[in-house]
């Protein structure tokens, strides 16, 4: 199989560096920079290869991104980002090379911070919401009141009420923790939830001189709302929800 060369982030460097064997794919491929004036990309040797999107090559990247993260700021590339060569990349780094500056440079100590916030208890949020929102309350009232069974045009109707008063509680719960940590990082965003006891998905992007005191934020907001959520916080990682480099090699040519 034809080898290829697999891309990790760019970073500001002008020197070759090597970062250790510690490239995707468990072959112990050497993972290093391939440089363009100050600019290089984080690469090692790979088989031309569509990789999996598994939980084992998921972390070899983010082990990668990690080892490069103690000493510089990245842009990370989308996962299985791989060239044909190296006259690829350095084509990539000169064509592109005043976008990847100013990226590095909005990028300049900042950190990536996840959060995802989670209900404790989904069916205690359901009693809550059948006992305190008015218009479920008046279709419950309404179909109790009746002698016959409720008709299934009913049930859809208090179900669907249901679910829209499920979503508009997310949203004012999620607003609220975001109102307490939007004034504190320099940009967000809001990724899709997973499962209806998810509240909040975020990534934030905080400069690291703030980091602490985020952190502090965050710990200070698990406390408040120990009894109801469940708070998920990961970082620093790479800054993909907001500098990921997505290349079609047909298109940089």
């Amino acid at each position: 199989m034809d080898e290829g060369k697999y891309l990790y982030c760019v970073i500001n460097e002008s020197n070759e560096r090597n970062f250790g064997p510690i490239g995707i794919g468990g072959r112990g491929d050497e993972v290093h920079t391939l440089c363009f004036r100050d600019l290089a990309c984080v690469i090692s040797p790979t088989p031309m290869t569509k990789y999996v999107i598994s939980r084992d090559n998921l972390i070899a990247q983010e082990k990668v991104l990690e080892e490069v993260m103690k000493e510089y700021d990245v842009l990370p590339f989308r996962f299985c980002t791989i060239a044909a060569g190296a006259e690829e990349i350095r084509s990539l780094l000169m064509k592109r090379y005043h976008e990847l500056k100013n990226l590095l440079r909005d990028m300049d100590n900042k950190v990536e911070l996840g959060l995802k916030v989670f209900w404790l208890d989904l069916s205690g949020i359901f009693r809550e919401i059948g006992e305190t929102d008015p218009r479920i309350t008046s279709l419950k009232k309404k179909m109790a009141g009746k002698s016959s069974p409720p008709a299934v045009n009913e049930k859809v109707n208090l179900g669907k009420e249901v679910k829209q008063a499920l979503e508009q509680k997310r949203e004012a719960e999620a607003e609220e923790i975001l109102d307490a940590l939007r004034p504190r990082c320099v940009d967000l965003r809001v990724n899709k939830i997973a499962g209806e006891n998810m509240v909040l998905n975020c990534a934030f992007l905080v400069d690291k001189a703030h980091e602490i005191e985020f952190d502090d934020l965050v710990e200070e907001l698990s406390r408040k709302y120990e009894d109801r959520l469940k708070f998920k916080y990961v970082g620093p990682v790479a800054p993909f929800n907001f500098a990921e480099l997505v290349i079609k090699w047909g298109q940089e040519q």
